[in-house]
């Protein structure tokens, strides 16, 4: 076997495991966000439309509500940064056993909705600092607006002749969350507030698998710089 060639044939098999970890984590991210939106009341992942809600909430003089979602947008990008520093002090799996602790206190939080609201949001900008890219590609983790976006405008091109169809694993994000979403609904709709647990037992599960990642791939699957 040529060096060449072995060295396709692990960058394919870093690639697909890199994938896989972006759809296991797409599919938490997805299940914890209709857990808080059915349980809550508003989103802890999709910080679009939590920016949106919030401008809404403050023009009509709903000015509880309106902080509490500003709150959540910082407690978003604090997660993130905590996330990134995890990562890089430890490993990117850290971020992820960091993400199940998050989780587990949010679900402890029973009767206290805007602790537990900020907590989870916290975890999912947190989550996002395990995988950032793949093979240079950039992936999102916790929205899939971007993704939807950069699979449309590669199908747009693929369409008028360019022939990369590296765009294509910009769906998988979008099938994990859309995925882990319809089982966090199934979640809510039979068990309750009881739900939340299950995310935070998925984390610890998804970290315990990560550990098994060869260090110098994990390493590429986020931004060294």
């Amino acid at each position: 076997m040529t060096v060449q060639r072995r060295r396709r044939i692990i960058k394919r098999r870093r690639s697909s495991v890199g994938l896989a970890l972006v759809a296991a984590i797409s599919f938490l991210a997805g299940m914890t966000d209709a857990i808080g939106l059915m349980s809550i009341g508003d989103f802890v992942s999709f910080m679009s439309g939590n920016t949106t809600r919030a401008s809404v909430a403050l023009v009509q003089g709903d000015a509880a509500q309106g902080l509490l979602l500003i709150g959540g947008l910082v407690s978003f990008v604090l997660g993130n940064v905590a996330g990134v520093m995890i990562s890089i002090r430890f490993r990117p799996q850290a971020a992820l056993l960091f993400v199940s602790a998050l989780l587990a206190c949010a679900a402890l939080q029973e009767g206290q909705p805007e602790l537990r609201f900020v907590s989870l949001i916290f975890a999912m900008g947190a989550v996002n600092a395990s995988v950032e890219q793949i093979e240079g590609l950039p992936v999102g983790l916790t929205y899939v607006t971007g993704a939807l976006s950069r699979f449309g405008r590669g199908l747009g091109r693929w369409a008028m002749g360019v022939r990369n169809t590296q765009w294509i694993i910009q769906i998988v994000p979008w099938l994990g969350m859309f995925a882990g979403a319809i089982m966090g609904a199934v979640l809510v709709r039979e068990a309750g507030d009881l739900a939340l647990w299950v995310p935070s037992l998925a984390a610890l599960l998804l970290t315990a698998a990560a550990f098994q990642i060869p260090r110098r791939w994990q390493s590429r699957f986020i931004q060294s710089r």
